[in-house]
């Protein structure tokens, strides 16, 4: 039960949002998930600042039904930012990546 969702601050073309979930769907298999339980969330148009100033960038927070291992959060981090600056063009050094492992999880109506 992943989600991965993206602030990202540039606006971004419906084929690019989709070249983006594609790719999320792929990369997933890196956390151990398939993708067929993946939802993406992407925000374009997202107003974010580094170092106090106004930046183009993007902070990405993925969820995950149960704990998340460092070395695929590793993975998981090069594996977005690859993706985010292959579509999007943003630079590595303007993404946050964040891993959350979720101990309750709802779906369809109760809790795995």
């Amino acid at each position: 039960m992943p989600f991965i969702d993206c602030k990202i601050s540039k606006e971004l073309t419906a084929d690019e949002k989709e070249k983006i979930k594609s790719s999320l769907g792929r990369a997933v298999s890196i956390l151990h998930k398939p993708e067929s339980y993946l939802m993406v969330g992407i925000a374009d148009g997202y107003e974010l600042y580094f170092a106090g100033e106004k930046t183009e960038g993007a902070y990405v927070e993925v969820s995950s039904f149960g704990s998340i291992q460092s070395a695929d959060s590793e993975k998981m981090t090069s594996e977005i930012c690859r993706i985010l600056s292959a579509v999007a063009k943003i630079d590595a050094r303007k993404v946050y990546v964040t891993y959350h492992g979720v101990r309750d999880w709802g779906w369809n109506g109760s809790n795995f």
